[in-house]
């Protein structure tokens, strides 16, 4: 095991998926500890996870299944149970749309009744490196306020649910989780408390990023925790919950539901920044002393879908932290919440 920074990263979906697999990568090569931490959103209400959701009531496995096969071993050759988990059914009967992953962990938290432990027992069959945990062991839900929908596009809304928030042909202005204030995965709090390093992003913005945020507990942890924070940006605006948004705008969005939330370093794609003036001046008000905005071609080459590379995305975070470790620690990074933080947590 290599004695580089322990690392967690925060998510869900494709975008968690990237920067789980680049830090495989950059772990490899001694540039973070194996034992990488995934935590997890648990919003998903939609296709086969939202299936066993409503009809079981467990946590919707899509996204848990998608970090652990991330971080598989494969140890230069293909994991065949990996690629098992990954399997979805065809066809048009009950099992349709269902992936043989989000079976297996429906089944073991089923049996198990504790979401953690069967998510372990399925890292152990893969070969995990590192582990991946739920932000909450009860299933939440995402609400948004949304503005430009119907008569009155000035009139705010209410919509409720993860897939309704992502595609919303409305410009989402705020969200929040239902219940209101979840108890978050105390196995997570403890490995964000712990981390030497903190990635948020990544993925979709309202519904895979920000929800770690409006959890208190996990909130604060990451708030309050030593660690280092990174924010890797989209590359590009998502139709429906981000349309139209700038790579500043993401920042302004994820400052207005954190507040005290202070970073180290951001990191954007150099395409995908038209104006960097304009990305620098809205990180200045969340970066920590010594931390900067760090461009860097961190795309897949495929232009019809994008995605992150995970080798470009490694050797970018890898830069980044060697940078990082030269630079003194942030007093911000065992800052106690204000009476302002106090009030934001109530609104949320």
């Amino acid at each position: 095991m290599s004695a580089g920074p322990a690392a967690v990263a925060l998510g869900g979906g494709h975008g968690l998926h990237a920067t789980l697999s680049a830090l495989r990568r950059l772990a490899d090569m001694g540039g973070v500890a194996d034992n990488v931490t995934a935590v997890v959103t648990v919003a998903d209400d939609g296709g086969s996870s939202g299936r066993l959701r409503r009809e079981l009531g467990l946590l919707p496995p899509g996204d848990l299944r998608m970090a652990l096969t991330a971080l598989a071993a494969e140890d230069g050759a293909p994991n065949r149970w990996a690629d098992l988990v990954q399997h979805r059914f065809g066809g048009t009967g009950a099992l349709a749309g269902h992936a043989v992953g989000n079976l297996l962990l429906a089944g073991l938290m089923d049996v198990l009744g504790d979401p953690v432990a069967a998510l372990d027992e399925v890292g152990a069959l893969l070969g995990l490196r590192g582990r991946v945990l739920p932000m909450s062991c009860e299933p939440l839900d995402i609400e948004a306020e949304v503005t430009g929908l119907g008569v009155q596009p000035a009139q705010p809304h209410r919509i409720r649910g993860q897939v309704a928030v992502a595609s919303t042909p409305g410009r989402v202005r705020r969200v929040w989780l239902r219940p209101e204030r979840p108890r978050a995965c105390p196995e997570a709090v403890e490995a964000v408390r712990t981390a030497d390093v903190l990635l948020l992003g990544p993925g979709s913005w309202f519904t895979s990023v920000l929800p770690h945020l409006l959890v208190p507990e996990l909130r604060d942890a990451v708030i309050t925790s030593r660690a280092r924070r990174v924010i890797v940006l989209n590359l590009a605006p998502e139709p429906g919950e981000t349309a139209g948004f700038s790579p500043e705008q993401h920042l302004a969005v994820l400052s207005q539901h954190a507040p005290a939330l202070r970073v180290d370093a951001v990191i954007a794609d150099v395409a995908a920044v038209p104006v960097p003036e304009r990305l620098y001046r809205a990180a200045a008000v969340m970066l920590s002393p010594g931390g900067r905005v760090h461009l860097a071609p961190v795309a897949a080459a495929d232009p019809t879908v994008p995605r992150h590379d995970p080798v470009s995305l490694a050797s970018a975070l890898g830069a980044v932290l060697a940078e990082l470790e030269s630079l003194p620690a942030s007093p911000d990074a065992v800052r106690v919440p204000s009476a302002a933080d106090a009030a934001e947590r109530r609104r949320t």
